[in-house]
């Protein structure tokens, strides 16, 4: 068995340091992205929200009020699902022990998942409440 130099030990150290440097600027560059990406959605939310209560206020029937539902989940359903195959695309593609990353970006995601059913039944009750009073 031999034995290793001083200068190899420096020289392995410096590697071990470089490739865990290396991940964890991954681990943050994909986190960045995530918090982008929440971002954008909690944005796109807020402005769907605000534009089916626009559109529910000023709907003439309780018939428009149910069509406008109809055509809004969909969409919305199909956004998540998008959502959730970004969070899965970069779960698979993390790098070797960003496992507490992929974690938080799971939870993230079931949090927003959670967020847009609440924002989705909240925006059908006001819908049915409006039709209601129409």
């Amino acid at each position: 068995m031999s034995t290793l130099t001083p200068q190899q030990l420096v020289a392995a150290q410096q590697a071990g340091l470089e490739t865990l440097f290396g991940l964890t600027t991954k681990a943050f560059e994909g986190i960045e992205k995530l918090v982008a990406l929440n971002l954008q959605v909690a944005k796109a939310t807020l402005a769907e929200s605000q534009e089916l209560a626009t559109m529910a206020l000023s709907a003439k029937s309780p018939s428009e009020l149910f069509a406008l539902s109809a055509s809004l989940s969909q969409p919305a359903a199909e956004k998540m699902a998008a959502y959730g195959r970004f969070v899965e695309s970069l779960a698979k593609n993390a790098p070797a022990g960003s496992e507490t990353a992929v974690a938080a970006w799971k939870s993230a995601f079931s949090a927003a998942n959670a967020t847009y059913e609440s924002d989705n039944k909240a925006a059908k009750q006001f819908v049915a409440t409006v039709a209601a009073n129409a």
